[in-house]
């Protein structure tokens, strides 16, 4: 009889519904009470409901990609992969920045309503407040060979801009091979002069994107403590990984704390996704990371993070695709011939 595999679930942040998940919670989401319950909350708010969203003809960057639409959109696709997964034990499940909300709801630490309320209320304040933005650069080459010197060469660099008069730059996530930047319009467009362009795409503005993870969001962070009670929170079912690497344990977890760092730390400071998975890794030993939708671009971000944390002696892009290929370790629901491996 063969063993269960187990699994850490990565619930992925913004910028991961796009024009090819247009419809995705049409043919995923099957609780359909429930999201006729979200939608009620959103037209309770004057907004457009899910459904109306993800059931339009075209896909629209501008309303689509917006925080106020994006989080409920990107929250109700990860939790109807959450609930698909089939034949593996979830061992934790962590999140990569606003994923931390839906990573909540689905280790039992928030109802799917409460989980719901919350991201989409945070993605709403997020676009009402409209500070800062964010560049995307990599420190790894293509090949993904970590390059510590390098990461330090550029986190100096940020440094120096930030402590310019009238300049804000922050490290806003740790993404693996990746270094996402927050920071006011001066901060991000010399950080973008002092740099060489890579791969014909770096460095990459984020649309619609404000500063998240940066002091600059103390407002936000003040706004969504006023309107979400610590009430709200509750012992978790599952360990829960945080954007510091810090698990809170099922039965042992203070919700006090919980929703202060929800709505603390978690907003104004760096979220650190290297060490979440790093510490995952390290903590549960998972046979799989499984990677829920929408989009599928997290998972490159993961694979560089086990590398970085020398996870089964992998050393570079190389090494995981051939682990990959002989016994997969990471599932992007995302794909449909990965999500057929545990959907």
């Amino acid at each position: 009889m063969s063993r269960t595999r187990t699994a850490v679930v990565v619930c992925p942040g913004r910028g991961t519904y796009n024009k090819g998940e247009l419809g995705v919670l049409g043919r995923h989401f099957g609780d359909h009470a429930l999201m006729e319950r979200f939608d009620a909350l959103r037209r309770a708010n004057g907004q457009p409901t899910l459904s109306e969203l993800d059931g339009a003809e075209r896909w629209s960057a501008a309303v689509h990609t917006r925080g106020d639409n994006a989080a409920g959109l990107i929250f109700a696709a990860t939790l109807a992969d959450f609930r698909a997964i089939r034949d593996v034990e979830v061992v934790a499940v962590t999140g990569n920045s606003m994923g931390w909300y839906s990573a909540l709801a689905c280790a039992g630490a928030l109802s799917a309503e409460d989980g719901f309320t919350l991201a989409n209320t945070m993605g709403t304040l997020m676009h009402e407040h409209a500070i800062g933005g964010q560049v995307l650069y990599p420190f790894m080459g293509e090949d993904w060979l970590p390059d510590p010197a390098r990461k330090a060469e550029l986190l100096a660099l940020a440094a120096g801009i930030d402590a310019r008069e009238g300049h804000v730059l922050c490290l806003s996530i740790d993404l693996g091979g990746m270094l996402v930047l927050a920071g006011n319009e001066p901060g991000l467009a010399a950080f973008e002069a002092a740099v060489p362009p890579l791969q014909g795409r770096f460095p990459m503005w984020l649309a619609n994107h404000a500063g998240f993870h940066c002091h600059l969001q103390q407002p936000v962070a003040q706004a969504g403590r006023e309107r979400l009670s610590p009430g709200l929170f509750s012992q978790p079912t599952l360990p829960l990984v945080d954007g510091r690497g810090h698990v809170w344990w099922p039965g042992a977890s203070d919700t006090g704390a919980l929703w202060d760092y929800t709505l603390g730390h978690q907003v104004t400071e760096t979220y650190d996704f290297t060490r979440a998975i790093a510490n995952s890794a390290r903590e549960f030993a998972p046979d799989l990371f499984i990677v829920t939708g929408p989009g599928t671009t997290l998972g490159g971000a993961v694979a560089q993070s086990l590398i970085l944390a020398d996870w089964r002696a992998m050393g570079s892009k190389a090494d995981f695709q051939q682990l990959q290929q002989s016994q997969p370790l990471l599932v992007s629901m995302g794909m449909d011939d990965q999500r057929a491996l545990v959907a």
